[in-house]
């Protein structure tokens, strides 16, 4: 199917970007096109206008700030997963960046399209979520920065205004005793996250002291598994004691599981608690307790 007829415009920068948004009421961001595009063509999205935000150089690039990593919101899943800053500083997020799609996907995606889009299935929400990171837009009432925890509120659904742009998300850098790891089960076809389970843990001594654990693919958008969490701050992460929080995922589910022709509710609910202890086993491997 063809996409509805829409205006095109070109940003050049920035500013220029927000100028053509105000011009253009109710317009959508193109970024890499991997997510509106395929909307668009099946009609799911019928915008008026399109701007093109695709080759402003200022919204591209990885680099060091401060204790964490900036990226540009322009910045390729491919540059994410290639990158040794993020290896380094953020491995659950090159992780689930190396996992997204395929190449092509990779080459062209968008970490700023990516979570604008806010697909539950999609890996980089949760993994923002569990890393505690920030996201950075520009509208016309100036900057703001919005926590990765609150930012998505539904099935395609944040709290960015439609007259802001995302510029930035900023990763809080890994210290000593800390480790993140990204795990999922993914659809064969889409290779979206059927289950995907991001991890966070951070220890002393011998046991989790904090943790954060973020889920994809399981409810509406990417949320919390706070009850894990729970179950595992002062424990020491031995295979019995990650299974046991592993476990408490489903009083995180509640009954509001997603279910659809490839795994029903019932069977996500049942395998989840799988992935959940091997994104823990996996953090923790990395925070030097395994």
């Amino acid at each position: 199917m063809y996409p509805a007829n829409f205006d095109y415009h070109r940003a050049r920068s920035l500013s220029d970007a927000q100028k053509l948004l105000a011009a253009n009421p109710g317009a959508k961001l193109l970024a890499g096109g991997h997510s509106l595009i395929p909307l668009m063509k099946l009609r799911l999205s019928t915008p008026a206008a399109v701007v093109d935000i695709g080759r402003i150089p200022e919204l591209r690039g990885i680099a060091r700030s401060g204790n964490g990593v900036r990226i540009g919101a322009l910045t390729t899943h491919a540059e994410i997963a290639a990158s040794a800053d993020l290896q380094k500083s953020a491995p659950a997020l090159a992780e689930a960046a190396g996992l997204v799609g395929d190449p092509g996907v990779r080459s062209r995606g968008t970490i700023g399209g990516n979570i604008a889009h806010a697909d539950p299935a999609s890996d980089l929400p949760a993994v923002l979520v569990a890393l505690n990171a920030s996201i950075v837009a520009v509208g016309p009432s100036g900057e703001r920065t919005i926590a990765a925890d609150g930012f998505f509120t539904g099935i395609m659904s944040t709290v960015l205004a439609d007259n802001e742009v995302i510029t930035a998300i900023v990763v809080p850098a890994a210290v000593k005793g800390q480790g993140s790891a990204y795990v999922k089960f993914r659809h064969p076809a889409s290779r979206y996250a059927v289950i995907g389970v991001a991890a966070l843990v951070t220890t002393e001594g011998n046991t989790c002291s904090a943790a954060r654990i973020a889920l994809a693919g399981l409810v509406s958008r990417a949320t919390r598994a706070q009850a894990v969490e729970k179950a595992l701050a002062g424990k020491s992460l031995d295979a019995a004691a990650i299974a046991a929080a592993a476990a408490q995922v489903s009083s995180d589910l509640g009954g509001d599981v997603t279910g659809d022709i490839f795994a029903s509710a019932k069977y996500r609910a049942a395998v989840a608690p799988v992935y959940v202890k091997r994104a823990i086993a996996a953090a923790a491997a990395r925070a030097g307790l395994a």
